[in-house]
Parts: structure tokens; C-alpha cells; sequence
């Protein structure tokens, strides 16, 4: 027997296994009715052309709305591991539904990588790594500085009570604001008003006419900034606004100074980073060292709105 030739033909064999073996991801993501995620779908979107060109698919799936958020999270991690994914990138905003799922995958071989949110899950759930903010990281920022320009009494909008992100983030933005010298009350509305720019600008405007030493408004996303400047104006209002993540509505109001602040996670590189990483440990057993990734926050101001500006032209901001 020619040993060296049947370890060749051994080697040779493994090689086109691997090679014919494509690494299908899943990137699960929020609402489709909710812009911030068509960011987090620029980046997914340009790694997926390095997981395509390397013989590997991406399926990039989101919800309907957050109306029955934990339930149908569970339904799309379920659905992926239905069809076979190697890996699942998601965000962990509803732990008590979406960990024992994702636990499930895991003991089945799914690799999971988190994003945008849950990243003190890591280590419960096994995750490679975690790309995105640190939440309550990035609300201490958001009241600190708000309380740093004059703010005294900061409102802290949550359009979907009870998910760990957001609750973290205005934790933070209580905790900044108190440690700055202010302070901050927290305002949780239904979640059906997630997404409802009037809605929830009549719920905000009750706020600042119940309380009138209410200065400052921080909200959780852009659209909810947008609802709060109507409130502002609505009652010929001079509270200051600051928000979590951009629109160009935000970017507007930064620029024209009828805005503070936004405060910036970067969507684009968490779906970038979180897809492309994923991907490449499958198929090359790649990995990054530090753990986890953090891709803000970062202020967005007056100061550096025009840089900010031109990424959003491009799309990726």
C-alpha cells in the first residue's frame, strides 16, 4: 500500500468537503417598520458580499412589528436553526424568551454571535463575541452631558418598556444626570406607540405640561426625537433635546442648533462586524481577541455634525 499516496488522497478528500460545505448564516434583526435597522442592513448587506464571494449565504430576518416581540423573536431563531444555519448573529433584547431558544441552537451546533444588544448574556449563552454599545455606558454619557449644557431635569423616553437595552439606557441616563448634579425622571409609554410619531408626541407633551422643571428630553431613538420636537413646539417649548441614534430629521436639527445631541452606535458596523465575524470563524475559525467590541457611543454635536452628515449621505449613517 502506498501510504504517502492514500494520505494525499485523505487530505485532497477533506479539502473538497470543506470546500463544498457552505457556511450559511442567519442576522436577526428588529422591526421592519423601524428605519434604525435599514443601517444595521447596510452593513450586513456589505458583508455579505465577503460571505458570498467565500461560497457562504446570509438571510437577514426581522419582525413584523414589536407588538409580540419576545414570541416572535423566538419564531425567527427557531426558523433559522429549521434551515440549517451554522450560525445566528442577534441581538438580546427579551432574555427570558430568547435564551433558552438560543441555548437550544447552541447545543444543536449553532455558533452565535450578539449585537446591538445583551451583551452581559455572552458568557450564559456561549457567544463568540458581542459587537455594538454599551448601554448604560452610553446613557451615563447622554446625561452627563445634557446636565454639562444647563439641563436640570432630564425626561428619558422608553418606547418599549421592559426591553434590557433601553431600560439600561435610561438607567444611565438617570445615573449620569444624578452624578452631574441633576436629575432624571423616566417615561415608559405602551409599546403599540413604538413607531407612532403622533402618539407619542401627545404622550411626551402631557409630560412637559405636568412638569414644568422638565428642560430636557432624551429619547431612545430617532423617530421619538422627531415626536418629541413636535411636542417641544406644540406648547412653544425650550426644552432641550438629545437622542439616541440619527436621522437626517436629527442631523437637521443638530445643524440648524434646535437640537443638542445625538448619541451614536454605529449601526453600520455592528451588522458589518457582527455578519463578516461571524462568518469568518465558520469558515476560517477567525476570531477577534478583544471581547466584546464596543462601537460606542459617540457624541454627535455641533462640533462634528458635518462628518456625521456625510456618512449619512452614503447611507451608513
Amino acid at each position: 500500500m502506498n501510504f504517502k499516496k492514500t494520505m494525499l488522497a485523505t487530505g485532497v478528500a477533506a479539502l473538497m468537503s470543506t470546500a463544498a460545505m457552505a457556511q450559511d448564516v442567519a442576522v436577526i434583526g428588529g422591526s421592519i417598520e423601524d428605519g434604525f435597522w435599514n443601517l444595521i442592513k447596510k452593513g450586513v448587506d456589505d458583508a455579505t458580499l465577503m460571505v458570498e464571494a467565500n461560497g457562504g449565504t446570509v438571510n437577514y430576518m426581522r419582525t413584523q412589528n414589536y407588538d409580540n416581540f419576545g414570541p416572535d423573536l423566538v419564531t425567527l431563531i427557531n426558523q433559522a436553526v429549521a434551515q440549517g444555519v451554522e450560525g445566528i448573529a442577534i441581538p438580546v433584547w427579551i432574555p427570558d424568551s430568547e435564551n433558552p431558544a438560543l441555548k437550544a441552537a447552541a447545543e444543536a451546533g449553532v455558533k452565535i454571535i450578539m449585537y446591538n444588544a445583551g451583551a452581559e448574556f455572552m458568557e450564559e449563552l456561549g457567544a463568540q463575541n458581542y459587537f455594538g454599545s454599551d448601554e448604560y455606558v452610553a446613557g451615563v454619557a447622554g446625561g452627563k452631558y445634557m446636565v454639562g449644557k444647563g439641563a436640570k431635569h432630564i425626561l428619558c423616553h422608553i418606547q418599549t418598556p421592559g426591553a434590557v437595552n433601553l431600560e439600561a439606557r435610561c438607567k444611565g441616563v438617570e445615573d449620569g444626570a444624578t452624578e452631574a448634579g441633576g436629575k432624571a425622571t423616566i417615561l415608559r409609554v405602551p409599546a403599540n406607540l413604538d413607531g407612532d410619531v403622533t402618539g407619542t408626541a401627545e404622550a411626551i407633551k402631557a409630560e412637559l405640561i405636568g412638569d414644568p422643571s422638565i428642560d430636557a428630553v432624551i429619547n431612545l431613538a430617532a423617530w421619538s426625537s422627531d415626536a418629541s420636537a413636535n411636542a417641544v413646539s406644540q406648547i412653544g417649548g425650550s426644552q432641550m433635546l438629545g437622542t439616541f441614534d440619527m436621522s437626517p430629521a436629527v442631523l437637521d436639527r443638530i445643524k440648524a442648533g434646535t437640537q443638542v445631541m445625538a448619541i451614536d452606535q454605529q449601526p453600520y458596523l455592528q451588522g458589518f462586524l457582527a455578519t463578516s465575524m461571524l462568518f469568518a470563524n465558520l469558515k476560517f475559525g477567525t476570531e477577534i481577541a478583544t471581547q466584546p467590541v464596543l462601537t460606542g457611543p459617540a457624541i454627535v454635536d455641533a462640533s462634528n455634525i458635518d462628518t456625521a452628515l456625510a456618512g449619512v449621505a452614503l447611507g451608513a449613517r
